[in-house]
């Protein structure tokens, strides 16, 4: 009985090596989707927060100019803050889609869109709304269109409002198929940043 008992052992102990391959074969899809994962959401992450620095700075920018320029076709205001946001993608390197100002206005909303120079469908969208109002007490956070808020009877708080909408490409999905599931990914990623105007 102690002979098969080492005989047994000795066997086994060979067998390890297929089972680590076996092992690692199961494990390596989600290992997989783990490391694409980490990449993928950081880099979105990373995306939101310069588009978001983008905004506010452009926002800025346009509320700190007169608004008596906005009787102009394309007021100065909204060429700045366009300008200010293209400037800080490319500083970035951030593909600008090719985008252009747009010089059709809605009202006070200039919505700028490009599909072009190598960006995923859906590209790149940029709306200033230098009328953009909301209620004194308001605590909402602006709508990516940057549409107004309703008053209510209450006092208006004039202001510009910018709001970049980025499409993202993701990689996760594709991995996470490697499990035989879908992912749905928020698609484009926005932001948006309020400035109250100074003159």
């Amino acid at each position: 009985m102690n002979g098969r008992l080492r005989l047994w052992w000795r066997r086994s102990r060979r067998d390890d090596g297929a089972a680590q391959i076996v092992e690692f074969a199961v494990a390596l899809p989600l290992l997989m989707v783990f490391v694409v994962g980490i990449f993928d959401f950081s880099g979105a992450f990373t995306l939101k927060q310069k588009l978001t620095n983008a905004a506010r700075d452009a926002a800025r920018t346009a509320a700190a100019d007169p608004i008596s320029d906005l009787s102009a076709a394309l007021p100065m205001s909204v060429n700045d803050a366009f300008y200010t946001i293209d400037t800080y993608l490319v500083a970035n390197k951030i593909n600008d889609c090719g985008i252009t100002q747009s010089t059709s206005p809605s009202g006070l909303t200039w919505t700028s869109t490009s599909t072009g120079g190598g960006c995923p469908p859906g590209g790149l969208k940029i709306i200033i709304n230098r009328g953009y109002y909301f209620p004194s007490t308001s605590t909402q956070p602006a709508a990516p269109d940057c549409s107004v808020q309703a008053l209510g009877g209450q006092t208006a708080v004039l202001a510009t409002c910018v709001s970049i909408q980025y499409v993202y490409a993701w990689r996760f999905a594709s991995a996470a198929s490697l499990l035989g599931r879908t992912a749905s990914l928020p698609n484009p990623i926005a932001a948006t940043a309020v400035a109250m105007n100074e003159n």
